[in-house]
């Protein structure tokens, strides 16, 4: 029976499935303003082994590694026998290791169930049109949306007469002008038509997102933005309700019709269950090899952790002021700059803070605006060029029109055609790297901050920058010189740029934020409100903003002058760290300054720099517990120290703020290695930027890309990235560590379903928290 709108019944069951379906995707940043997204986030609440067997059974998706690459790691039969006892594996040891277990059926949607039958097949596979024709469309929907998806997309499908000839299906287009005009109609009709029972409604809708993975992110990404504004949007809703008429259009045209496809279609549900175990059941058997890799990097690295260390090693004193203080980005990359500034000589000091400075700012000029703070939050504060007004200036209109043509499909051509030697002289300006360094404000501009149209108070400021210095752990002690260090990167012809810059800038570079609060902090009348708060800034202490350029390694300052000393140092610490990259970016030591800047300036180079691949583990401690060892660049680092936070405030905005920014970091690199073709945005070379920002496609068609090129994490030979979840160290009694992990579902989620490792630092290494419980070893044996 075809059902028709007028009998449809309301069924809040298939709705309420279909938005938990939603709920189950990630959203994914455009690319002016890409920051990494954990793409398995809006699962964490359910064990993330458990997520991997499901989405193994939905999609084929593989979140851990084979067993081959487990095999060829060197990981010891001891810890692989201690991880198979705790996980209740009785299998011996070398039955285990030899195992190559073989994914199970995968689900299949209808459209990829009649592409299996032969006597059903297409030149054009239907998986492939459907995903092609929905993908093209929302290409354009996204870029102007003038109305629901669904009805956007119904309305364009039902013009389509070519769809029926390129199928070779006469009456196609016919199935289409018999859909209801309904996203929710549509959802409850098909999923009673196709047969679907409630209990596996929401995995089907699941499937069918992951099939478009990719416009379903981006949904999910217009879902997120209207949550932190106090809105809603249907995105997510109606493209599902698009893929789904799909299939009912397939089943009615084809399915229902042919009963060899209606009788696998039956027989897959009816062993939806069991089917879903036995991914589980392989699930499991690949998380038991992660477990062991992990465990084997954490015996490593805090057989580190013991080695002695100075606990007096950092200045605490006026007596013992340092002669040079830099606060760096929690950012794995800064951990190799912070070594190499520190060796310079020992009295200078440096720390680790999240990169938007503690700052919930959102940086306009004219008509433009983007976030300079982490995607988890809503700006608060807006800043602005104080020579500038909000009305954009025609000048600076002209030329983001100019862009914005120059990087579309249908004009880029055309502009470069029409322009004639005028464009080719920019084109050799850029080839030859004859152009000066971006930079969001200019160099001496003021900025003002404003809270709702108002510029904020003197005492306002005061208590801003009051709260991060004492947040930093600058309230003790302050050098004469304090270096505020933002970092970005520098690369050509790259759409995903901005996934180099500063994360916790909104995928900015932290200049705007490093200026501003040089700004308020060097400003004598705040200075004076911070001093009545009881805190003195001596008059001889000036901070100055500066940029790390991650891809050269150059500190460039930004406004105020250094003392020729620590402008010396600076230049070594930047030849050294570019010396420590040199052998991962396949260049000598010795001509590694000249070819990092070359690789900037290289409109060719698809791996100008490896942004954070290999990152691993993040320390929450005092510097002084890391200054002695080498981390390799594979930790995040954040200044805490316990003895200053009674109330454990600042400890909680660290394991609720930068813990869960660097879970989204570690978990799309890794997602990126295990299902590249999923979670990975392909090959550069093939890249075509869709909507200006809205993403990539490979070649000119298929799903969005999403997550981090192949380039991005592989040399050519090897992976530059291995997968392991994010080790997170902290220096702080146990019971506070408890007391916030069960106070803050995001955390306990994370801990508890082992999404993120959380060890308490201690002087024998670490001692594990999960589940409620600390463990009653170290792990060291």
């Amino acid at each position: 029976m075809i059902m028709t709108a007028e009998n449809i019944v309301p069924s809040t069951s298939v709705l309420d499935a279909a938005s938990e379906a939603c709920g189950r995707i990630a959203p994914n940043w455009p690319l002016d303003q890409l920051i990494a997204v954990n793409p398995w986030w809006a699962m964490r609440h359910r064990p993330m082994a458990e997520v991997a067997g499901e989405l193994s059974w939905l999609g084929g998706i593989s979140c851990f590694l084979d067993s081959d690459d487990y095999r060829a790691q060197g990981i010891p039969n001891a810890i692989i026998a201690e991880v198979l006892a705790e996980q209740g594996v009785h299998n011996p040891i070398d039955q285990f290791v030899a195992a190559n277990p073989v994914r199970p059926a995968v689900w299949q949607n209808l459209d990829q169930m009649l592409d299996g039958h032969r006597d059903l097949t297409r030149q054009i596979s239907w998986r492939d049109e459907v995903q092609h024709q929905l993908s093209q469309f929302a290409g354009r929907y996204f870029v102007d949306q003038q109305s629901d998806f669904y009805q956007a997309w119904l309305k364009q499908v039902r013009k389509d007469r070519g769809l029926s000839i390129l199928m070779a299906e006469p009456g196609l287009t016919r199935q289409f002008d018999a859909l209801p005009d309904s996203a929710d109609t549509l959802l409850i009709m098909a999923m009673e038509e196709l047969l679907v029972p409630p209990q596996q409604q929401a995995a089907y809708a699941h499937a069918l997102l992951l099939s478009l993975n990719g416009w379903a992110s981006t949904a999910a990404y217009r879902s997120w933005q209207a949550g932190l504004n106090g809105t809603s949007d249907s995105s997510s809703m109606e493209l599902l309700a698009a893929r789904l008429a799909w299939e009912l259009v397939l089943w009615r045209q084809l399915g229902q019709k042919k009963t060899s496809v209606a009788a696998d279609w039956k027989r897959q549900i009816d062993n939806a269950k069991n089917q879903r175990a036995a991914h589980l059941a392989y699930a499991e058997h690949l998380h038991c090899w992660q477990l062991a890799i992990e465990r084997f990097f954490q015996q490593g690295l805090q057989s580190k952790f013991i080695e002695p260390w100075n606990k007096d090693s950092e200045p605490t004193t006026d007596a013992s002021a340092p002669s040079l203080q830099a606060v760096f980005c929690i950012d794995t990359r800064s951990e190799v700059m912070r070594r190499a500034l520190e060796i310079q000589d020992p009295t200078i000091q440096t720390f680790g803070f999240a990169g938007f400075f503690g700052l919930p700012i959102a940086y306009h000029s004219g008509a433009y605006q983007r976030p300079q703070l982490p995607g988890l939050l809503a700006p608060q504060l807006a800043v602005t060029d104080a020579d500038k007004q909000y009305q954009e200036p025609t000048a600076a209109s002209l030329t983001s029109r100019w862009l914005a043509l120059a990087k579309s499909p249908n004009g880029g051509f055309s502009l470069v055609e029409s322009s004639g030697l005028a464009y080719g002289l920019g084109l050799l300006r850029n080839t030859f790297g004859w152009r000066s360094s971006a930079s969001a404000v200019k160099p001496g501009n003021r900025l003002h901050l404003h809270r709702d149209g108002q510029i904020l108070s003197t005492v306002e400021q005061a208590e801003l920058a009051l709260g991060v210095l004492k947040a930093i752990g600058l309230d003790k002690v302050l050098a004469s010189q304090v270096l505020l260090v933002g970092h970005g990167s520098d690369c050509q012809n790259n759409p995903h740029a901005a996934g180099l810059d500063c994360g916790a800038c909104g995928g900015q570079t932290g200049e705007v934020n490093v200026r501003l609060l040089a700004q308020m902090l060097n400003d004598s009348h705040i200075r004076q409100a911070i001093s009545d708060k009881g805190l003195t800034i001596p008059e001889t202490c000036i901070f100055i903003p500066a940029l790390h350029n991650t891809t050269t390694d150059e500190i460039r300052i930004l406004a105020g002058e250094l003392s020729a000393q620590a402008q010396q140092w600076i230049a070594m610490a930047s030849i050294g760290c570019t010396k420590e990259r040199s052998y991962n970016l396949g260049i000598s030591k010795e001509s590694a300054v000249r070819a990092v800047a070359r690789r900037a300036k290289d409109w060719s180079q698809v791996r100008p720099e490896w942004g954070l691949a290999n990152n691993a583990c993040f320390v929450v401690a005092a510097r002084a517990r890391t200054r002695h060892l080498d981390l390799a660049g594979r930790s995040f680092l954040h200044d805490y120290q316990w003895q200053d936070d009674p109330s454990f405030a600042l400890l909680t905005q660290i394991l609720t703020a930068p813990m869960l920014v660097t879970n989204w970091i570690n978990m799309q690199y890794n997602a990126s290695v295990t299902e590249p073709h999923l979670y990975g945005s392909g090959n550069k070379t093939l890249h075509n930027v869709v909507g200006g920002n809205l993403g990539v496609f490979e070649g000119n068609g298929g799903d969005l890309r999403i997550g981090l090129p192949y380039q991005s994490i592989h040399d050519g030979q090897k992976w530059m990235h291995q997968p392991l979840r994010l080790s997170v160290y902290v220096d702080a009694p146990k019971q506070a560590i408890a007391e916030i992990v069960a106070a803050h579902d995001d955390v306990r989620w994370l801990v508890d379903n082992q999404w993120l490792y959380l060890l308490q630092l201690t002087d024998a290494g670490g001692c594990r928290y999960f589940e409620g419980q600390w463990a009653k070893t170290n792990n060291l044996d």
